[in-house]
């Protein structure tokens, strides 16, 4: 018996399965690894959502636009200006942060004090961002695609095998931290503990003496933050043109994935779309990441319509 596993373990035909076996092994952790970081992207976009509607109770459909206007400043910070990409860095996170913030104050909070149904808000929402998107395009910048210039080096790094692309360790690690930020200002700070009792009831909040307006001020302003920082990571990875903001969709379906107005799902939900995505144009062809992702969203409203970690909530539009 020992001889003939001796001779089983030699043979060819082993060799052959333990070396088809190690490839396949290679290409499935490529795959995670990919998945992984455009998953850590769609979470800064899911989240910025998320915080917003958490609070407002309502889809800011004007995300994609501040995505798309941060996507650009990092741009031509880095191109026009030619800064180094951490001052492009913080350019872009903090000009979408005040854009955000203004949008706030424009298109939305006249229609708080007013009162206004929540379908009003949608409906400034897509206003807000049909507009920043056809202004691009109207302006000298138009509607060409742009690329940013190489930051780091096209040599990937090699650890088993697996080829890890500088730009996708980049894109985690500031994701993580990033997340890691938002998460220690919400759990433990005086500003995060008002976040989560206006979550919980904006109209509560306020009668316990919370300034309700100054956190949704705040809460705009980081969602903005948070959409700058994947405008510019996302458009380093891709490219930069007016119609970049779309990619909001798929945030929208990983916070629905996850759990609208739970951070946490968000997270998740986002991970996981990445890692289906990429599997799919893996395994299938990149032509069905799309239908996969919105299939995915059809099957979860009909399903579980709070997602995996979310309440439902029937006041939320």
């Amino acid at each position: 018996m020992s001889e003939f596993l001796q001779q089983l373990i030699n043979s060819e035909f082993l060799q052959q399965i333990i070396n088809w076996l190690s490839v396949k092994g290679v290409y499935i952790l490529q795959q995670l690894i990919n998945g992984l970081s455009i998953g850590s992207v769609y979470a800064l976009m899911a989240v910025g959502y998320s915080l917003v509607y958490s609070i407002m109770n309502f889809s800011n459909f004007a995300h994609g636009g501040v995505i798309m206007i941060g996507a650009y400043l990092g741009f031509f910070a880095m191109t026009v200006f030619e800064m180094p990409f951490a001052v492009a860095f913080c350019i872009a996170a903090f000009g979408a942060g005040l854009l955000a913030v203004i949008i706030e104050r424009v298109a939305y909070s006249p229609l708080r004090k007013r009162n206004a149904p929540f379908l009003y808000f949608i409906i400034s929402a897509m206003g807000v961002s049909i507009f920043l998107e056809n202004i691009i395009i109207a302006s000298p910048i138009g509607p060409t695609f742009r690329t940013y210039p190489r930051v780091f080096g096209a040599t990937p790094f090699n650890v088993a095998g697996v080829n890890i692309g500088r730009l996708d360790v980049l894109m985690f690690v500031i994701s993580a931290v990033s997340l890691a930020l938002l998460i220690f200002i919400i759990e433990k700070t005086r500003t995060g503990m008002g976040i989560r009792a206006s979550a919980y009831n904006l109209r509560a909040s306020a009668l316990m003496g919370v300034n309700t307006d100054r956190i949704i001020l705040i809460v705009f302003g980081l969602g903005g933050l948070l959409a700058g920082i994947a405008g510019i990571l996302f458009g380093m990875k891709y490219t930069v043109y007016p119609q970049i903001g779309n990619i909001t969709l798929k945030s929208f379906i990983a916070a629905v994935f996850g759990g609208l107005g739970s951070l946490p799902g968000a997270v998740v939900g986002s991970v996981l779309l990445g890692i289906i995505e990429t599997f799919t144009s893996g395994y299938l062809s990149s032509q069905y990441r799309d239908l996969i992702a919105f299939v995915l969203l059809i099957f979860i409203l009909v399903v579980r319509p709070s997602g995996l970690m979310g309440k439902i909530n029937e006041d939320k539009a």
